[in-house]
């Protein structure tokens, strides 16, 4: 973990800051602003960012890599909600305005890197941001649909229509995810993801 001031890949960071979904309207001196609050984190595969169940919450932003949002049973059968890309991010926000524990985990899919600063401290921030503000706002509520969206979606479509929808709305996922991850998320096994593929009907 480092600052992005003494980060040695800091010019990067920058440019990949400034093409976050929420952030790409800050303008320069509101981005210096904020960075000094920023931790840069490298995640291994499978590595957890936030734990399901705890009350001290970050805030985060994708910079390279696959993020995935999973809740967990007590028999430790995991549901994935969503998985999160560069530029995306992840939070709880919800939970932290709420002062409920975090439903969820937030998990690295694959090697990943993301900037990190805790909710309050951006909480703090986007009070005194009014675009941010409404721009992360309106992330948060479009994530929280998108989930709605697929939970009804494992519902209501078979197997292929499943996954239809999944590359019509995330092709660029498609090829990148672990097929094990994928499968999960739709709610298939692995062979009868791998077999729609073989016979082309993806």
């Amino acid at each position: 973990m480092s600052s992005v001031a003494s980060h040695p890949e800091k010019n990067i960071i920058r440019v990949q800051l400034k093409q976050n979904t929420v952030l790409k309207n800050l303008r320069d001196s509101e981005m210096a602003a904020l960075e000094p609050y920023l931790t840069i984190v490298d995640c291994q595969k499978g590595e957890c960012l936030l734990h399901q169940g705890i009350y001290d919450m970050e805030q985060y932003f994708i910079l390279d890599g696959i993020l995935k949002r999973a809740v967990t049973n007590q028999n430790a059968k995991e549901m994935i909600l969503r998985f999160g890309a560069e530029r995306d991010i992840e939070t709880s926000y919800a939970a932290w305005r709420l002062k409920t524990p975090t439903p969820y985990s937030i998990v690295s899919v694959t090697k990943a890197r993301v900037a990190k600063l805790s909710l309050p401290q951006w909480v703090l921030f986007i009070e005194s941001h009014a675009e941010v503000k409404q721009a992360f706002e309106f992330e948060v509520m479009h994530l929280m649909s998108e989930i709605m969206a697929h939970t009804i979606t494992l519902h209501l479509l078979n197997a292929p229509g499943r996954v239809h929808r999944f590359v019509r709305k995330h092709a660029d996922l498609f090829e990148r995810l672990p097929k094990k991850e994928l499968a999960s998320y739709l709610n298939l096994s692995p062979e009868t993801l791998s077999r729609l593929k073989n016979q082309g009907k993806i």
